[in-house]
């Protein structure tokens, strides 16, 4: 939320993780920018996962994920992420800024 609150998104807008992750299901369309471990199933999913148990995002459970990264790395807790490779995701690797204001010069 810090990050966020300093790219001047207002708070009251920012939904807590136990808040959203219910919506997901019935979101058509998730992007994820620059995250990793934030959205690791794994952490659900692989009870032996050095982050088993960790709070995450389950954006997997939406339609279609789309997810913005440089590359295809494993986060900081250095675990391959099984999100990238779901069905349903597809992945958009580069500058998340450029990719950002391309995408947003074609829908304006």
């Amino acid at each position: 939320n810090v990050l966020l609150a300093e790219a001047g998104v207002p708070y009251d807008v920012v939904e807590e993780m136990e808040e959203i992750n219910d919506d997901f299901e019935d979101t058509d369309v998730v992007l994820v920018i620059g995250a990793n471990d934030t959205v690791n199933s794994a952490a659900i999913d692989d009870p032996n996962s050095i982050i088993a148990g960790m709070p995450v995002l389950e954006v997997w459970h939406a339609k279609n994920v789309i997810i913005m990264k440089r590359s295809m790395a494993q986060g900081y807790a250095g675990v391959e992420n099984p999100v990238f490779f779901k069905e349903n995701t597809d992945m958009l690797l580069g500058d998340a800024k450029q990719t950002c204001d391309a995408l947003n010069s074609k829908i304006e």
